[in-house]
């Protein structure tokens, strides 16, 4: 038995590589994504109502992983990229059906003359032009279980600050550097390089960011408009 799905719309946001996407959703709340219907669902009926929700789910593809071999044991990068543990107990881009889901804030819905609708969210975790294949309202009643437990994903540790080291192409306040900040304070560096020094680098919007960490600290030593 199979089933044939395809993407009702696209996600768009500063994310145009991998390195540098918040880990989940939610952890940075002022990187903001619009979803971009495909044309057969740009009839804003599907989406009637849902301005009454103050969150939703989205059900994504892993779309730069597709076609990869897929193994029964993935090596987590959040437990260091050396214990092995069961792709199904992971939230691994590489799975059977390549299929992720995130939880993210509406912050408007408004009517494009050329796309149609478009819903503008906060706190995605998703590359951009990622295909998105269905959206849910999220239930707060039903979707949030505080009591909840997941000993191989505790609340991450974040860094104590994010300090910038060289003239801002934008004022501090501004909304893209909150972003990179919120990206920075997660700790982006692969959890095996947690000692090092280097140098890394990545781009959010048209920014380009070079930072390295000392003492639990992001020191960004670039941040230029490319």
């Amino acid at each position: 038995m199979s089933l044939t799905i395809y993407p009702i719309a696209h996600i768009f946001n500063g994310f145009e590589q991998k390195f540098g996407i918040p880990r989940q959703a939610g952890l940075a709340k002022n990187v903001l994504s619009k979803i971009i219907f495909e044309p057969q669902f740009r009839n804003p009926d599907f989406i009637r109502d849902l301005e009454k929700n103050s969150h939703i789910w989205l059900i994504w593809e892993f779309s730069k992983f597709t076609g990869k071999e897929i193994t029964p044991l993935v090596r987590p990068p959040r437990l260091g990229g050396n214990k092995k543990t069961g792709v199904f107990a992971t939230r691994s881009p590489l799975r059977p059906n390549s299929l992720g889901m995130s939880a993210v804030k509406i912050e408007k819905i408004f009517i494009d003359k050329t796309s149609g609708p478009v819903i503008e969210v906060s706190g995605s975790d998703i590359l951009s032009g990622t295909p998105i294949y269905d959206i849910k309202p999220y239930i707060k009643y039903s979707d949030c279980i505080p009591q909840a437990e997941s000993i191989f994903f505790p609340k991450p540790q974040i860094l104590d600050n994010v300090v910038f080291e060289c003239e801002l192409p934008l004022k501090e306040n501004d909304k893209k550097i909150l972003a990179v900040k919120e990206i920075l304070y997660q700790d982006p560096r692969p959890a095996y390089k947690k000692t090092s020094k280097e140098i890394y680098k990545f781009e959010f919007e048209n920014l380009h960011i070079e930072f390295f960490v000392e003492n639990n600290t992001a020191k960004v030593v670039k941040c230029a408009v490319i």
